[in-house]
């Protein structure tokens, strides 16, 4: 199983992505969900996930905060922002804080590859719960 944690102010862009994950791979488990940045963090913390994927602008905290924090505890998940705004400086930003790649919000499909990379690369086996 590839646990997941997804994070998004917008919450049918959160039910949107675990309905689309659990539909491309069945071992893909949307095990928490969060609604800012600082959420994030306390779940990430809690759920030790395998991949978070995180919104860059939510009130609160913004995904690159939140990534750095996540970062800086020393999680494992591979981290996506999957968001509308993009730019090089952005990517040059979300890659220092520990996010693997930025994949635009029209671009879901390219975000159930990235999953199943890491799912294959890890051979993850495991399940939701906290830690």
């Amino acid at each position: 199983m590839t646990r997941i944690l997804v994070v998004d102010d917008n919450e049918y862009v959160r039910k949107h992505l675990k309905i689309l994950l659990q539909k491309a791979d069945p071992s893909f488990v949307v095990c928490g969900e969060a609604a800012d940045g600082s959420d994030a963090i306390t779940k990430a913390d809690e759920l030790k996930p395998d991949v978070i994927i995180l919104d860059l602008a939510m009130p609160v905290m913004d995904g690159l905060a939140a990534a750095r924090e996540i970062s800086k505890s020393g999680q494992q998940a591979a981290m996506f922002m999957y968001t509308l705004h993009s730019s090089a400086q952005l990517e040059i930003e979300a890659r220092a804080v520990g996010i693997r790649r930025i994949i635009g919000k029209p671009a879901a499909a390219d975000l159930v590859a990235l999953v199943r990379e890491v799912a294959r690369a890890n051979s993850i086996n495991g399940a939701c719960e906290p830690a």
